[in-house]
Parts: structure tokens; sequence; C-alpha cells
């Protein structure tokens, strides 16, 4: 599988970087970064670290600086001023391409049409601004998987809203409403379930870099959680594009909110037995296509798969 990752690195899009470095099927296509846990230049550099820390041969475009509609809000608190836990460590000695990420996206996909999935672990700024620049690029990706959203849980940076999604409403919404044939959804109805406890941490390799950077990330889990390990909900995504049959979903179509004082951000759609003269039910059914929700996965499996990958040097 040749994936192209959208992220916004952060310390759990490093863990997924981690993931897909360990998969001998895979072949990273390239990178974009987006605002999102950290300011844009900040994920670049965070990307640009990871790529040579983990060998990866990989272009790295500089994506967007700012949310479509809304100011620019990032997530230090949750990742460090870093983004990597106080240990993003020296400069990157290599440099971003010169194409910004949703160029860089729609340009691979009109060169590899049919060949190329998408993971999207960060706000979806660049995924909208390449919907703009190629409107066919639901057609010309393979797979797309996107982390974002809260459907049936509470949000986690507002009571109703999932951070990548809230980080740009309009962007996610844009996204779900633009037809991709093979979309699937990983929110914190199937990420939350899959904490990793103290244990496995600790069974990490004292001087491995993840463990390292895990430290603040579950420090800031742990005090609001009451008790030791984190969520890997980027990791968690990367695993699903690959292995679907790790998750079960619930299939539907779906819409951000955009404009409720208390609901901007959270990912909606009409679940009830029988909607079918709803306005809203109208509205999904002739603009949307389908995608899949994740709503359970095989935890077990996938912390033993994340503990090996991000466990190697």
């Amino acid at each position: 599988m040749r994936i192209i990752v959208d992220a916004d690195p952060g310390i759990d899009d490093a863990l997924a970087l981690y993931y897909l470095r360990d998969r001998p099927d895979v072949e990273i296509a390239a990178i974009g970064t987006v605002h999102g846990n950290v300011p844009v230049e900040q994920a670049t550099a965070n990307a640009l670290r990871l790529t040579e820390r983990l060998g990866l041969d990989v272009p790295v475009a500089t994506g967007a600086a700012k949310p479509l509609a809304q100011p620019l809000m990032t997530a230090e608190d949750v990742h460090g001023a870093d983004g990597l836990g106080g240990y993003a460590g020296d400069e990157p000695t290599t440099s971003p391409t010169g194409q910004s990420a949703a160029e860089q996206l729609a340009d691979l996909a009109r060169r590899n049409p049919g060949e190329l999935s998408l993971l999207a672990i960060g706000p979806l700024t660049n995924v909208a601004l390449a919907l703009q620049i190629e409107p066919r690029l639901p057609r010309l990706l393979d797979k797309v998987v996107v982390m974002g959203g809260a459907l049936n849980v509470p949000g986690n940076i507002t009571s109703h809203a999932e951070a990548n999604f809230w980080h740009d409403p309009e962007a996610a919404d844009l996204v779900l409403a633009a037809g991709f044939e093979d979309l699937t959804i990983v929110g914190l109805d199937v990420t939350m379930q899959c904490h990793a406890p103290a244990e496995w941490l600790e069974a990490l390799p004292g001087d491995c870099y993840p463990r390292r950077i895990l430290g603040f990330y579950a420090d800031f889990y742990g005090s609001f959680l009451g008790k030791r390990g984190f969520v890997p909900h980027d990791p968690l995504a990367a695993a699903v594009l690959l292995e679907p049959d790790l998750a079960t979903y619930h299939e539907d179509r779906f819409a951000i909110e955009l404009t409720g004082r208390y609901t901007r951000g959270k990912i909606v759609a009409d679940q009830r037995f029988l909607a079918p003269d709803s306005p809203f039910g109208r509205d999904i059914a002739t603009e949307r296509t389908k995608a899949k929700y994740a709503v359970t996965a095989r935890t077990d499996v996938f912390l033993d798969q994340l503990r090996r990958a991000v466990a190697q040097p």
C-alpha cells in the first residue's frame, strides 16, 4: 500500500509514523503537514525530524497555516511546546519541498490514479484545499482514513467536538461531502477504547524515543482520566487503514455541525430508525455518499502491534 500522510506532529502522529515504518508492505509516498497540535512551521520541522530519525526518504510539504474560517488554535498543552513532549531535539537537516501540502496531494493523486491511499490524522484543511485544486480527488485516491469525530461519545476539546474536526469544521464538512468512494472515519468512539495503560509504557525499552516523548502525553491523559497511560488516536487510524478487520463499523452519511453555539465541530448523522422525511435526512441522502465510522476495535491486537513498532530503534 502506498500512502500519503497528512499530519500535525504531534506525539500520536509520531507513533503513527513508527507504526507505518514497521510494515514492510507499506510505502509512505509523501507527508503533508498542517496546523493543529502545533503551528504548521513546528509541525513541518517535526515531520522532517521524524523522517530523519526513522530513516524515511519521504518528501515533506508544508501545508495550511490556519483553518478555513476561524482563528488558529493549537494544543501544546497536550503535546508540549515543541509538539514532541519536550524531546523534538535538534533542527532537522532536511527541508520541505517547494509545494504546498494541498498541491502535493492533488499532484500525486493525478499522477497515480487509484494507486494511493490517504491517511489524514490532523485537521482536514489541506484535504479541503486539495479538493478545490483537483475536484476529481475522491475518484483518484484508493482508500481514505480520517482520524476525527465523536459521534456517540463526548468530545475531547469541547463537550461535543473532537479536536481534529473542531480545529477546522468547514474543512471537515467539505471532505465528508466530497464523495470519497472508500472513506473510513476513526473517532473517539473507538480510539478511547484503546487506552494504553502504564504497563504498556513500562514494557518499552527505557532508551527508545517513543517512550521519552510519551511521558508528557501520558501525564496529560493521566491528569483527567485518573490513570496512567495514553490514548493512541492516530496510530489506530493507521492500523485501520492497513487492516480494516481490526475494527467494526457503522455505515452512514455524515456531516459536521458548523453553526451550533455549543456543538460547532461535532460530527452528526441521522441515526433514527425511521427518519425518511427529516430535512437533515433528505439533505444527507441526496448530497453525500456513505462512509464507515469505526465503533469497536481489537484493542489487544492493535496495542501489541504498536508496541513492537515503537520499540524498534
